[in-house]
């Protein structure tokens, strides 16, 4: 195994004035990048930082983000990227349950100063854009001014990073992942994506997320460029930047896809730079697939399927097989190995649907200091991912939505995709989300919530009356919103427990 920050420093060796990072008009390249982040690693020792200790990063996407995570790998330290939109209240529990020992922040980041002072064991503070930070900080420029540390021999099975998957309900759930985890996954997706040196990406995806991570750390790795573009709010400017950039790759979720295809007119941007798209952070309905391919008709698109508890990747679907497996999220990846199983742990037979289980170098080592957690979920080098789905004959997997997704109305049990995909075969939907509510009668009702696309007024009944030619009677929707967005986490995933609250007046039955 080669550690990723070898791989990146071997980059600034052979090729030191390759660019590595775009932010704005800041371009960083290779040398400069693991210069930067050895310094950092080298200011982490001089203040204590052993091997093992956990740096947590609350910082959004940004050139610093990428250096600090790599200069913490280089001084042996875990990392702990948290949801920087979070509030102190959600990060005290994660910086206390981690026992994170240094915290790097903005210098506006009031939260995550606030969380620390929570804290028995105040960690050291690091904060950016800031030359010095006061007696109980240290500023950036002045941590970037310590003594490179040269890398070191890695331990494949060391904690690598701590990637936090639940909010303050309960007790925080910190996926262990080592550096054998990330190498691994960012080899199987390299590899199918046929990634090159010549690459580059316009990044979205926070870093602090799984997805985020593998698209920054399979950049670099491999010496491609990353460009990063801070948020959603302007579509117009995601597609002007991979115009300007001229850029080959672009990643998103379903939502980022449906946004684009409704509010930026794609054929308006010389976009024939771009390779590939990749889809992950929830299943793309085959409606929004086919739209976003007659969009881009020279664009390679890769459905894909992964959890944090397995680094990223599980499954990608290769593009050519978009027209025979509609709705599938593809095969495993290299070294993955799937089963579907019923409740009892056994394997069922193609076709047959049960619960997902994955088995490969990327999957965790556990959940940090939660044994029950982690034998709830892993067993004998197994992953129970909790997720539904079946397999074809010939090996594709098809998803069918988490198990506590489910719904159950009457004596039957619906699957929220099952619908969704119905109804984004409209032309006037953009995004639809299907979750149950419930209902005396029958346990639980479903509800269907959707974004009309941009001038459409689409109607309640003509919904209904689409879901009825196309699914069985218990799966039309009893109720059906339209709302002007959906409510979202950082990452893109829909928050499918607050469509459950009773409908507001735009509510049509």
């Amino acid at each position: 195994m080669i550690a990723l920050a070898d791989r990146v420093a071997a980059i600034a060796l052979s090729e030191p004035q390759r660019i590595a990072l775009v932010q704005g008009a800041q371009r960083v390249d290779y040398g400069s990048f693991i210069d930067a982040a050895r310094r950092f690693a080298g200011f982490l020792r001089a203040a204590g930082c052993r091997r093992g200790d956990r740096v947590a990063l609350i910082v959004p996407n940004r050139i610093e983000a990428a250096i600090a995570w790599y200069g913490a790998w280089i001084a042996g330290a875990a990392v702990v990227p948290l949801n920087a939109q979070a509030r102190a209240r959600d990060f005290a529990p994660w910086l206390r349950h981690a026992g994170v020992r240094v915290l790097v922040h903005e210098a506006a980041g009031r939260e995550a100063i606030a969380a620390a002072a929570e804290l028995a064991a105040a960690p050291l503070r690091i904060v950016l854009d800031a030359a010095s930070a006061g007696a109980d900080a240290t500023g950036w420029t002045q941590a970037l001014a310590s003594e490179p540390l040269a890398s070191e021999p890695v331990e494949p099975s060391a904690l690598a990073a701590i990637l936090y998957t639940s909010g303050t309900t309960g007790a925080p759930k910190g996926v262990m992942l080592s550096h054998a985890n990330f190498a691994a996954n960012v080899e199987a997706i390299v590899a199918y994506l046929g990634l090159t040196a010549e690459d580059s990406i316009v990044s979205i995806l926070p870093f602090y997320y799984s997805y985020g991570a593998s698209v920054l750390h399979t950049h670099l790795a491999f010496g491609a460029r990353l460009v990063i573009e801070p948020n959603l709010v302007f579509p117009h400017l995601i597609v002007e930047t991979l115009a300007r950039e001229r850029a080959s790759g672009f990643s998103g979720v379903p939502s980022t896809y449906a946004l684009l295809l409704d509010r930026v007119p794609l054929a308006d941007y010389d976009l024939g730079a771009l390779r590939y798209l990749t889809q992950a952070g929830g299943a793309m309905a085959p409606a929004l697939a086919a739209r976003l391919r007659a969009a881009l008709p020279g664009t390679a698109l890769y459905v894909m399927y992964g959890q944090t508890e397995a680094t990223a990747r599980l499954t990608y679907l290769p593009p050519d097989r978009l027209d025979d497996k509609p709705g599938s999220a593809g095969i495993a990846i290299p070294g993955v190995r799937l089963t579907i199983r019923d409740e009892a742990g056994r394997d069922l037979p193609p076709g047959a649907d049960g619960e997902v289980w994955a088995q490969g170098p990327g999957v965790m080592s556990g959940y940090w200091n939660d044994p029950e957690a982690s034998a709830a979920v892993l067993h004998e080098g197994w992953l129970r991912t909790g997720d539904l789905g079946r397999l074809d004959e010939d090996g594709f997997l098809f998803l069918a939505g988490r198990r506590s997704d489910m719904i159950k109305t009457g004596a039957h049990r619906v699957h929220p995709l099952d619908v969704e995909e119905a109804i984004a075969e409209l032309a006037e939907v953009a995004e639809v989300a299907v979750v149950g509510i419930d209902d005396a009668t029958l346990g639980q009702a479903i509800k269907a919530v959707i974004v009309p696309a941009a001038g459409a007024a689409p109607d309640a009944d003509r919904i209904k009356a689409h879901c009825r030619a196309r699914l069985a009677a218990y799966k039309i929707p009893k109720q059906v919103q339209f709302v002007a967005a959906l409510p979202k986490t950082a990452s893109g995933k829909i928050r499918r427990a607050l469509l459950t609250e009773p409908a507001a007046a735009q509510e049509a039955s």
